[in-house]
């Protein structure tokens, strides 16, 4: 028993070094191994620490205790359960809760408010900065009605074409037309 416990530490240990070294290849090489309905704590980082967990409990069970080898394998087991469960609740979780993406498409921006950040003329181009979720992009703009839109006004997004977001003055509105 000693030796299947020494072999999972181990094996534990190494999987942990290479994740560190080559951790999003491997991560995207075994992203939909794991996935089962209803069993989201499947995946490869709680599973390689659970079973370093059981490897650990099993070697210092069977040095330091004097119990018999049926019931290390049972405590072994728990505990790599416990860990696991553990690890599930407060490190995946939240970290998968807290992945935000920056990114963006341009078919995203009509309908946005943004700035001009350098002036557009009647006929030609500026540019504009738009907030998206926690960062500001900045993107090439033209009047949609062929106006020029000094630094510093607000402008809403028309349309984009071929990679070009054009604008109009945006005005706030107050109660209904008269």
């Amino acid at each position: 028993m000693q030796t299947l416990y020494l072999g999972c530490l181990v094996l534990g240990i190494l999987f942990a070094v290479v994740s560190v070294v080559i951790g999003d290849l491997i991560g995207s090489a075994l992203d939909g191994i794991f996935h089962m309905p209803s069993f989201d704590f499947f995946n490869p980082s709680i599973i390689a620490g659970a079973v370093t967990v059981f490897g650990g409990a099993g070697v210092l069970l069977n040095r330091y205790s004097g119990l018999e080898d049926g019931i290390i394998l049972a405590l072994a087991l728990l505990i790599a359960a416990f860990m696991g469960v553990v690890m599930h609740l407060l490190v995946v979780r939240p970290m998968r809760n807290s992945e935000m993406s920056t990114g963006f498409s341009m078919s995203e921006l009509p309908g946005r408010i943004g700035e001009i950040t350098v002036p557009v003329p009647a006929a030609g181009y500026g540019e504009i900065m738009v907030k998206f979720g926690a960062g500001n992009s900045l993107h090439t703009a033209a009047s949609f009605e062929q106006q020029a839109l000094p630094a510093g006004i607000k402008v809403v997004v028309v349309e984009v074409r071929e990679g070009v977001a054009l604008v109009s003055e945006f005005e706030k509105r107050r109660g209904e037309d008269s």
